[in-house]
């Protein structure tokens, strides 16, 4: 065979993978028309805004079904309520005095974002009064009078929020949240 011969089969051999080759890397590299959703889910500080002290229970209720009344110690009552949506699902623990909310403990998801939750009270609250760091955790807090706001956040390789609290700035009972730290929890 010869040489010349050999030369025009590679030529063409080529040509073909050229014409195999170039329309896949034309595809591959086309700017993605999707939609990227941040993995907070739609969630909104304002779910929330129910459970925030001096709102009505009766509120919560018609908004998220009747509460599960864990206990009763001097006339106020916990109780334990689920916010679900389609894509996350979380526990809000009250104290209830009188048919009105002394405060709060939200234990949020996981999955949901740090960045993303944090941003949102930073929006709505400003800079945090305090943040406190201990170990991986940090605790911020913010002073809006006549309420207390806690977050609470954790980072492994990503980072994620652990609970949400609102209190009375000013309340002769302790918060949830300090009930909880005196239990050592969470």
């Amino acid at each position: 065979m010869p040489l010349s011969h050999l030369k025009n089969n590679v030529k063409i051999i080529s040509m073909f993978k050229l014409f195999i080759i170039l329309p896949c890397l034309l595809i591959m590299f086309q700017p993605l028309k999707a939609k990227v959703e941040a993995p907070n889910y739609h969630f909104d500080l304002e779910t929330l805004s129910v459970f925030f002290p001096g709102r009505s229970v009766s509120e919560i209720d018609s908004k998220f079904k009747k509460g599960e009344v864990m206990g009763t110690e001097d006339g106020v009552r916990i109780i334990k309520y689920t916010v679900s949506e389609t894509k996350y699902n979380f526990v809000v623990f009250i104290q209830e005095k009188d048919g009105t909310v002394e405060d709060f403990f939200a234990r949020l998801p996981s999955y949901f974002l740090h960045d993303v939750f944090f941003q949102s009270l930073t929006n709505r609250y400003g800079k945090q009064t305090t943040f406190k760091r201990t170990h991986e955790e940090a605790f911020y807090t913010w002073d809006a009078p006549p309420l207390k706001h806690v977050y609470s956040a954790s980072c492994t390789i990503t980072c994620f929020p652990i609970f949400y609290s609102v209190e009375k700035k000013e309340s002769e009972r302790p918060s949830l949240l300090n009930k909880m730290k005196k239990n050592k929890w969470p």
